[in-house]
């Protein structure tokens, strides 16, 4: 039942990269994960070892028809992955407009997942308002915004605490479980750390975590694997480990993943 929302202001940020290895520790850690695509990019699949060329997922045939269930894909990491599935920018913008239109297209299917008590299910959202983030966010029980420890990021604080840069006006319940994680802090350069400082003391008790820059990160996508397939002994995976830890905190409990079995 828990859903935790990948999100971010803008892209380039590393949302997808936290999104997989952060739902893989939360499978580690005894939970059954489904991780979801829903960013056009979807770049979701890569970190999970799909062929580059398995155009499958979930917005194949849509909006004419919904069938999720076809497009499931187990993966070596034990998560499960929902992949967006292969569209052109054309198709990709058609189907966001009618998500807008016909909210049921995604809260239907996803409303189905949910009512599973025993399922974690990650959500990497695409970067900026979407009709996906505004449907899925008063759904999410965590809303995980991921900022880089950049200069511009302390200046985009006000449009996630105040939740605009979800697209709409949102109530304080959902701006309640908004939670930033800093991502590629990189302690050597002085504008890398002044700029995670500024994140922190601004995002006061929302802040979950922070992690590392660490070549380790890429050279694990390079491979298509996830980091902690491929080291456990990284500094970032040291920080992966905590912000899951953290964000565990925040979630329901569930029955642990060896007693369950998926469909």
């Amino acid at each position: 039942m828990p859903l935790i929302c990948f999100a971010s202001p803008k892209g380039g940020v590393g949302k997808t990269t936290l999104s997989a290895n952060i739902a893989h520790e939360l499978q580690r850690n005894g939970r059954r994960v489904l991780a979801i695509d829903f960013d056009p990019q979807n770049a979701l699949r890569l970190h999970f070892g799909m062929s580059m060329r398995d155009g499958a997922g979930w917005s194949n045939g849509m909006p004419a028809q919904v069938d999720w269930q076809s497009a499931l894909r187990s993966t070596s990491s034990g998560v499960t992955l929902l992949p967006y599935g292969s569209l052109d920018l054309h198709a990709a913008l058609t189907l966001d407009a009618a998500v807008a239109r016909q909210p049921d297209l995604i809260r239907g299917p996803m409303q189905a997942l949910l009512s599973d008590p025993d399922l974690t299910i990650v959500a990497d959202l695409p970067p900026g308002p979407s009709a996906t983030l505004a449907l899925l966010a008063p759904m999410a029980t965590v809303l995980l915004c991921v900022l880089k420890a950049e200069v511009i990021s302390a200046a985009l604080l006000p449009e996630i605490e105040s939740g605009r840069f979800l697209g709409q006006a949102v109530g304080s319940e959902i701006t309640r479980r908004l939670r930033v994680v800093i991502n590629e802090v990189d302690m050597a350069s002085r504008p890398s750390r002044a700029a995670a400082e500024a994140v922190a003391r601004h995002a006061g008790w929302r802040l979950l975590g922070a992690v590392t820059r660490d070549e380790a990160l890429m050279e694990a996508l390079a491979c298509q694997k996830l980091l902690l397939e491929t080291t456990t002994r990284s500094q970032a995976a040291d920080d992966i480990r905590e912000v899951t830890q953290a964000l565990s905190e925040l979630l329901p409990q569930t029955r642990p993943a060896s007693f369950q079995a998926w469909g």
